[in-house]
């Protein structure tokens, strides 16, 4: 691609550096907006310097990216509520044999779920679950932390779900499923092992020594403090467990009657049951039993008609129906990742289960549909027009016709210098812009590898892919899972 002209190329710089600059340091001093803010001010600066025009920036937004990425976090969202994390978390401590065998179970689990829930969720739902194994276990907890994130940024590199990265180059490779888990997941099992071998090695003599009796007195977490842990993507919140809730109601019903004081317990429960149930005729049950209405007598309310779901519901106890309820949402998760593995479009597939997990809910999908990072879908527009915008000065391009020579992946050293290239421009752009590098290079890396054929194409896109995730280990600002584990401890351990 041809250079722009002087002008478009140095107002394009300037919008791109604004956005870049806001986006690795969202809290500067000079422009403290944050990150999604930053990316919408670099997309209008592209469009009013005339870098590119609004129809070329609304046309540079991909939604099937950012419909993949929605129906996720709402699929995310119903399996934390249907304690698929705490389940997870329960593995980390179950028979556990020491030290260095629940590094290894840490970095399986970590490995495993990121494939499928996405690095970020993973990182902020174990955390808490780490630190309180070890606690639990007399165990340091640095360890362990390193080894979530490490093990979190290796696995979700193996799927096309695992991180956002992963996503564009899905949709825009339309590599299937089931063949990008095939081709990655060798790479996957090998940078698990070697991840575990070098963290048993740096911390040996730490798992291997143990502490103060001191801190042997530490208290230990039970089941029931695990089930409180609530995940919000959007706010990473933590709310108050169902049962505590539940009492918060049950004392709230005794406050409603201010006339019951010492009225025995039974009584309360009697007034409290006909008061939430008035409006019902002495006949209601064989109204019910038969489901016919009878004659609305002026100045009452009008009976309840009571379906056959209904006496569905009510057969079942309430801890049967939530046993059942985790078993629909498993299934339907199960059965969207083999819809995935058998080549359906992504995108659709994963907004089907979604809307299946809101219509099997069976109540307002709003409380989910808040754990919806929206912030991140707009960082995701302003992204792709930024990024749209600073393609068509030609930089990137005259970037890669000055490293393309190097960078043959029908060559060992030209993949090595490929991998180098995407190392280095993976932690430079740090944090939520690692997937920069991916719209920069992805293009014109799968085109240099299609001129020598369309094996090679795939094998670049892939490359790309496992080298972009895996750079994220080498920082704490590489990725946003490394963020995640060290802020959510340093909250919990404060």
């Amino acid at each position: 691609m041809v250079m722009a002209s002087v002008s478009k190329v140095v107002l394009g710089s300037i919008a791109f550096g604004i956005f870049w600059v806001i986006a690795v340091f969202p809290s500067v001093p000079f422009l403290p907006i944050g990150r999604t803010a930053g990316s919408l001010l670099g997309a209008m600066l592209m469009v009013l310097f005339g870098v590119i025009t609004p129809d070329q920036a609304y046309a540079a937004i991909d939604l099937p990216i950012l419909g993949l990425l929605f129906a996720t976090m709402v699929v995310t969202a119903y399996l934390e509520r249907a304690d698929m994390f705490k389940y997870l978390g329960k593995l980390l401590a179950w028979n556990s044999k020491g030290a260095k065998d629940l590094i290894c179970r840490i970095c399986v689990i970590a490995a495993i779920s990121s494939a499928f829930f996405t690095n970020d969720t993973v990182c902020v739902v174990l955390t808490e679950f780490v630190l309180k194994v070890a606690r639990q276990h007399n165990l340091p907890p640095h360890p362990f932390l390193i080894a979530l994130a490490s093990s979190a940024n290796i696995g979700s590199a193996t799927t096309p779900i695992g991180n956002p990265q992963n996503l564009v180059i899905a949709i825009q490779s339309k590599i299937h499923f089931g063949e990008f888990v095939l081709r990655i997941l060798p790479a996957m099992l090998m940078g698990i092992v070697v991840n575990v071998l070098l963290l048993i090695c740096m911390y040996w003599m730490v798992l291997t020594v143990q502490r103060d009796e001191e801190d042997a007195t530490a208290e230990v977490v039970g089941d029931e403090d695990n089930a409180s842990h609530r995940f919000s993507p959007a706010t990473l919140s933590h709310h108050h467990s169902p049962e505590w809730n539940s009492r918060l109601a049950a004392a709230a019903a005794v406050r409603s009657f201010p006339n019951m004081k010492g009225t025995p317990p039974c009584e309360i429960q009697k007034a409290s049951s006909s008061g939430f149930g008035s409006g019902k005729s002495p006949n209601a049950s064989k109204e019910e039993e038969n489901d016919v209405f009878t004659p609305q007598k002026k100045g009452t309310a009008p009976p309840k008609k009571i379906t056959s779901m209904d006496r569905l519901r009510e057969a079942l106890p309430p801890k049967w129906k939530k046993i059942l309820w985790k078993v629909c949402v498993y299934l339907f998760t199960i059965s969207m990742l083999v819809a995935l593995l058998m080549g359906l479009n992504m995108s659709w597939t994963a907004i089907t289960a979604a809307l299946f997990l809101m219509v099997l809910d069976f109540k307002d999908a709003g409380p989910c549909l808040e754990k919806v990072s929206y912030s991140l879908l707009v960082f995701f527009c302003g992204m792709f027009i930024t990024v749209n915008g600073f393609n068509k000065t030609g930089i990137p391009s005259s970037f890669w016709d000055s490293m393309e020579r190097y960078s043959k992946v029908n060559h060992v050293s030209g993949v090595a210098v490929l991998a180098i290239v995407i190392l280095v421009l993976s932690n430079l752009a740090s944090n939520l812009l690692y997937v920069t590098p991916v719209l920069f290079l992805g293009g014109r890396v799968a085109a240099s590898a299609a001129a020598i054929s369309s094996a090679y194409e795939k094998k670049a896109w892939l490359i790309l892919a496992w080298v972009s995730t895996i750079a994220g280990n080498l920082s704490l600002l590489g990725s946003a899972a490394n963020l995640i584990v060290c802020e959510q401890a340093r909250q919990l351990c404060s």
